[in-house]
């Protein structure tokens, strides 16, 4: 845990989980710049009387800061979600004073100021500002905020075409912020997101089957080279296996596992509401519907009761925002390991120079390579 100072106090914050392998800051300089234009310490403070939205918040630290003006967060990230429910309430906050909302939820009709930190996806900030907009009217405040880095000429380009004229403030500790003053007249267009694409000829089952993307799923305009890999190489069962794929995407190796075998129950866990979504409408566009699926917005393993798994595919990742860790795949190997039955197996693919193979000897006590090529490995675990 650390502590944010700001001009409107200070907070304790943490990320979640909150541990010892996920000590990194629940906030950066991009934060601590949005709150001090939003105080006037750089001119005159910003009028929050009216609807306050922020979106892409990444661990509750600004609607923490601002929980006085009851504000409304939009993210699409479920552990975004609990580390602002755990900072609100260890700094005494009431839950009731910031609305949770996820990027597959309806934003507030009416929108008077709108803080926005840049994600990663150039695509969901493109989906999440066509949402946003029919609730943006001439006098709303609009700022984006990010790290130097995050912010590029097509970042502006989305906030001019969709929303309106857009400028730029001087880079702050790598920092800058975005200002957007809302043109009323300019012609509103949908969404063009969600996306289609076809699966190649050489990925088993699924071949030549139509893939949906939401905006901001890894890789959602193509397949990438790992998940290829892993489906020309995917374990060959029969019965009545209940199968995770963990850390879905957009469904395509839960697809492809329930389609091998029409026997598995498939479960889809992801953390994200986008590629949840996505997962579910892949399933259901190719798979039979007497075909037992769920479809998971969540925290890994945690909720699924121990020894109720035959089978866990995992593609995990291994960065956090900019941070590279390890923390979000060790979490998935030890969901793993309780969750699987005996003899359950757990199948990870990953770039070779990760040594995932280390940390599944050291929990499983064994793991054998499946398949190689030059960039990706297939491990196997067996649950003794």
């Amino acid at each position: 845990m650390n502590r944010f100072t700001t001009s409107r106090g200070e907070f304790d914050l943490a990320r979640f989980p909150d541990g010892p392998r996920d000590a990194l800051r629940a906030w950066d300089a991009a934060d601590e710049y949005l709150l001090r234009h939003l105080a006037g310490i750089d001119g005159g403070p910003t009028d929050l009387s009216g609807t306050v939205v922020v979106v892409g918040d990444r661990w509750g630290a600004l609607v923490t800061a601002l929980a006085d003006h009851r504000p409304v967060q939009i993210t699409d990230s479920f552990l975004t979600q609990e580390a602002t429910r755990a900072n609100l309430g260890r700094n005494g906050v009431e839950a009731g004073m910031v609305r949770l909302l996820s990027t597959r939820d309806t934003p507030p009709e009416r929108i008077d100021v709108l803080l926005i930190r840049v994600p990663k996806s150039l695509a969901l900030l493109e989906d999440q500002l066509h949402r946003l907009a029919p609730g943006v009217h001439e006098g709303t405040v609009v700022v984006g905020a990010g790290m130097v880095t995050e912010i590029h000429t097509s970042t502006l380009k989305l906030f001019e075409q969709i929303l309106g004229p857009t400028r730029t403030s001087l880079a702050a500790r790598k920092a800058r912020l975005i200002f957007c003053s809302p043109d009323p007249g300019l012609a509103r267009s949908a969404s063009p997101w969600p996306r289609d694409y076809a699966l190649p000829d050489d990925v088993g089952v699924v071949s030549g089957l139509t893939v949906t993307n939401h905006a901001g799923v890894f890789c959602a305009d193509r397949l990438d080279i790992g998940t290829r890999f892993f489906l020309q190489n995917l374990p060959r069962r029969r019965g009545r296996a209940r199968v995770v794929d963990l850390g879905c995407g957009n469904g395509v190796v839960g697809t492809a596992a329930a389609l091998a075998d029409p026997g598995a129950e498939v479960m889809f866990i992801d953390e994200s509401y986008q590629a949840v979504a996505s997962a579910e409408a892949t399933f259901r566009a190719n798979v039979a519907a007497d075909v037992t699926a769920w479809f998971v917005v969540g925290d890994g393993l945690s909720g699924v009761p121990a020894g109720s798994v035959d089978l866990v595919l995992n593609n995990p990742p291994f960065h956090a925002h900019q941070a590279t860790t390890d923390a979000t795949a060790w979490r998935m190997f030890t969901g793993s390991r309780t969750a699987l039955r005996r003899g359950g197996e757990l199948w990870v693919i990953g770039n070779r120079h990760l040594g995932y193979h280390v940390k599944l000897r050291r929990l499983f006590g064994n793991c054998e390579v499946v398949a190689s090529n030059p960039k990706f490995v297939i491990l196997r675990a067996v649950r003794s």
